[in-house]
């Protein structure tokens, strides 16, 4: 008998074994709105066993577990945990979303907008829509569904694309990766070509327009871009990917992932390269991404991570507009670039850009205890390089081409002209804009929760920056030396290449800011009141103007402050309402002290510039609708922002423009619409009216040496806010054709785009409203298919940007007369094509 029992006891336990290790798990994630979360994390509690959802938001895998629970978790979403007794298949497991599950990458001094809960109005971009739709586009450009935005390719050089949110450029629009703002601190301008790999390891985008959810000490006037890069994955593996596309577009990379070590240690890495002639002419590219996360957790209640990651890169570029009738009669068409020439036998670009910017962070979060916690980030970034252009004492050389007007510059007649002149030097050569910089910061933010309904939570925002500006000699094009009597100290000098030319100034910019956020939150109803002060001094170093121990400016301070408050009402669980009101000053930019590029004449009582914003807004939630609608209203007054114009004999001026005030108003309306499981329905409609609300007087003129050359009167009361469409609409379908296999069709439509204006022709009361480009469209298609090749999952990804090889006009520069046969232009991309595939392992 007991022979028998212990018999049977074997056999029990040899069953249960094979129960546990037949354990299957599989479900669907998706988020609030019914769309799947790919990339999602499902990890078995109190194991390292798990799996990551694929692009439908499906996961399948083995646990050795014949009970317990599953931790279901996503960027942006709450963590949710599902019971499971034996193979399970869970269905749909929705999350919600949530800022506090972004503690792994430690979302310091900003957040990301919660649905039905942050009162502003926001988009969010997840990782698979960002690698099924952008292909070879620029960064900036998977947004253009969005409402209030308008991106486009400016020249049309890598990385050179633009993002305009409510009519502000992004000198007004804050854009942060993980927390960490990256508008130059001088200008506050944002050069996506120091970001062009960001889009390979970006796991969410979220666009907030208005006044957003930032908590930096002084907000942005259009909106903010956060974006989210990934952080070190739960499962161990990684994937390879591959590109081509048109023009001898190639890319290629790898991602490498250790997944969760048992003494809490985690490292992703990431690299890529990407090179390609260019769609138009004479801008060839060539640039690299790196990425790496490593973190630790100690103990249960504190965690580092530290984050670096960044994308050097050259490419040729368009900087100069052209009349419509020029590219009309160029062979190459609208492909048509006057900025690049032929030098023995090559391609040389007379204008282009260099750059490296890299960005490390080294993130700590600490949970203090059940009610608080504490993140901070040290940050520091490192810029290097500039942009091409020409100099010398006779340029008009560069107009000298290898036929017609339309084709390349003869670089060789300029090397055999400065040859023969000898002594004499070069009389035309090649030169390098830099902007170096150096960017120290630290954030920190701490939250507590006061009662079961108060929270509250208060930070600290510190950065310190040095810009180094200078022109260089980079190619004398046949001349020994070329000759400079820029720099007082050592007058009359003979460049060589590498040589600094005509200006050498340092911009010395800090940033010190405090802001603090109350908010009162019950089942349905969401309450917040902001503050935030802050205080940016401005410092100028010039080492060719002036003699040593004349060089340096005194220190300038400004201060600037915010307040604002919004609510959003839970009606039930399907409607709700929000509103936001605010008001900020904003510092003037460093331009708007140092009026003339010198040390001289410097404006220290510039007007802080003054905004006034309100929204309302109104959500609908159901199972298959998901849409928002809102209505806005900016005031801006005391603007101060510098504009770029190109001149009639191609070269290019900056007009340093203060104190003209604007509104910007409009509706904005987006939807997401599930018919049936397989067939998902986006968009939107956004009407804008942006008008400049006054004349200014005495904008000052300077040329790309950064002398001054002019000051006239601006007059553009009651003219149209330029350079951005104020009427746009998007209607996207996404349809599973069979399993793992869907095909993706997006329209966009474009309308009321205004010409940029010239100030020197806004110089007369009365002048006409800019010239208005015509309205266009454009179709992209996309089909991706996923399948196994052994063991590991492949996708094979398609992408056609205008489909119908639509022609229009992206960018514009109004002319004499607003007419189109004076407006210089720059067309965008016609049809182009791009196949891609990659490999998990």
């Amino acid at each position: 008998m007991r022979n028998l029992k212990n018999l049977l006891m074997v056999v029990v336990f040899l069953a249960s074994t094979s129960i546990f290790a037949q354990t299957k798990l599989s479900g669907t994630v998706v988020d609030e709105s019914n769309q799947p979360l790919p990339g999602a994390s499902i990890v078995v509690k109190g194991t390292k066993t798990g799996a990551s959802t694929d692009f439908d938001g499906n996961f399948a895998f083995d646990s050795k577990s014949a009970n317990g629970s599953i931790l279901v978790s996503f960027v942006g979403y709450e963590t949710k945990t599902v019971n499971f007794t034996g193979s399970t298949k869970f269905g749909a497991i929705s999350l919600k979303p949530s800022a506090e599950s972004l503690d792994e990458i430690v979302i310091t001094a900003t957040s990301f907008a919660i649905d039905r809960k942050t009162p502003v109005a926001v988009s969010t971009v997840k990782a698979d829509v960002i690698e099924h739709k952008l292909g070879s586009q620029e960064f900036p450009e998977i947004l253009k569904s969005t409402p209030g935005v308008y991106a486009t390719k400016s020249g049309g050089g890598f990385g050179d694309g633009r993002l305009t949110v409510r009519g502000f450029d992004s000198e007004n629009v804050a854009v942060t990766i993980n927390g960490v703002p990256v508008n130059d601190m001088e200008n506050g301008k944002v050069y996506w070509s120091n970001w062009a790999g960001l889009a390979d390891v970006t796991s969410a985008m979220q666009i907030q327009r208005g006044l957003g959810a930032s908590k930096l000490a002084v907000p942005s006037i259009g909106g903010t871009v956060n974006i989210l890069s990934k952080t070190t994955d739960v499962e161990k593996g990684g994937n390879i990917f591959t590109a081509v596309g048109n023009d001898g577009y190639q890319k290629y990379g790898a991602t490498v992932s250790t997944g969760l070590l048992d003494n809490g240690f985690a490292a992703t890495i990431a690299a890529s390269k990407t090179k390609g002639d260019g769609y138009i002419d004479g801008t060839e590219f060539d640039g690299t991404n790196y990425f790496v996360n490593i973190s630790k957790q100690l103990g249960e209640n504190h965690k580092l991570a530290i984050t670096s990651f960044g994308a050097p890169q050259r490419h040729g570029q368009r900087q100069n507009r052209s009349l419509i009738s020029t590219y009309r009669n160029a062979e190459s068409k609208n492909k048509f670039n006057p900025d690049w020439g032929i030098k023995n036998g090559e391609v040389t670009h007379i204008e282009d850009n260099f750059y490296h910017k890299s960005q490390t962070s080294l993130n700590h979060y600490w949970t203090i205890n059940d009610k608080s916690n504490l993140s901070t980030a040290i940050y520091a970034s490192w810029g290097s390089g500039g942009g091409g252009g020409t100099a010398g004492t006779n340029r008009d050389l560069f107009k000298v081409r290898l036929g017609a007007d339309d084709q390349p510059v003869d670089l060789d007649n300029i090397v055999d002209i400065n040859r023969a002149n000898g002594a004499l030097g070069s009389e035309a050569y090649l030169r390098a804009s830099r902007n170096d910089h150096e960017w120290y910061g630290l954030l920190s933010t701490y939250k507590t929760e006061i009662n079961d309904n108060l929270n509250l939570i208060a930070g600290l925002d510190l950065r310190t920056y040095t810009g180094k500006h200078f022109s260089e000699v980079t190619d004398l094009l046949g001349g020994d030396y070329a000759l400079d009597d820029s720099d007082v100290n050592n007058p009359n000098r003979a460049l060589k290449v590498g040589d600094k030319r005509d200006y050498w100034n340092d911009g010395e910019v800090g940033w010190q800011g405090l802001f603090t956020q109350l908010e009162y939150n019950t089942d349905n109803l969401s309450t917040f009141i902001a503050s935030a002060v802050s205080n940016t001094s401005y410092k100028r170093i010039d080492y060719f103007q002036y003699t040593p121990g004349n060089q340096e400016t005194d220190k300038y301070d400004f201060i600037g402050y915010s307040i604002k408050g919004g609510a959003n009402y839970n009606i039930n669980d399907e409607h709700n309402v929000f509103a936001n009101i605010g008001y900020f000053e904003k510092a003037a930019n460093f331009n708007a002290v140092f009026l003339n590029y010198d040390n001289d004449h410097i404006n220290e009582d510039a007007e802080n510039q003054k905004i006034f914003s309100t929204e309302l807004g109104y959500g609908y939630r159901s199972e298959k609708f998901a849409g928002n609608f809102n209505i806005y209203r900016t005031e801006w007054n005391d603007r101060t922002l510098t504009q770029n114009v190109q001149n009639q004999d191609g070269t290019n001026s900056t007009a340093n423009i203060l104190g003209v005030n604007a509104i910007h108003q409009g509706i904005e309306l987006d939807f997401t619409y599930k018919p049936s499981d397989k067939l998902s329905v986006i968009g939107m409609l956004s009407l804008g009216d942006w008008t400049w609300d006054s004349d200014v007087e005495d904008v000052q003129i300077f040329d790309e040496d950064q002398n001054l050359v002019d000051t006239v009167n601006l007059y553009i009361a009651g003219l149209k806010v330029s350079d951005a469409a104020q009427t746009t609409l998007a209607l996207g379908f996404d349809y599973e054709v069979m399993e793992k296999t869907h095909f993706t069709v997006d329209f966009n439509y474009f309308d009321d785009l205004y010409a940029d204006y010239d100030p020197n022709d806004r110089g007369t009361k009365g002048d006409p409203q800019a010239w208005k480009a015509p309205a266009y469209s454009t179709f992209d298609a996309s089909i991706r298919h996923g399948f196994k090749i052994g063991d590991l999952d492949t996708t094979l990804t398609a992408r056609m940007n205008n489909v119908f090889d639509t022609e229009y006009i992206s960018d514009a520069l109004d002319g004499a007369g607003s007419v189109d046969e004076t407006a210089l232009v720059w067309f965008g991309y016609g049809r182009t094509f791009n196949i891609s595939a990659k490999i998990k392992f």
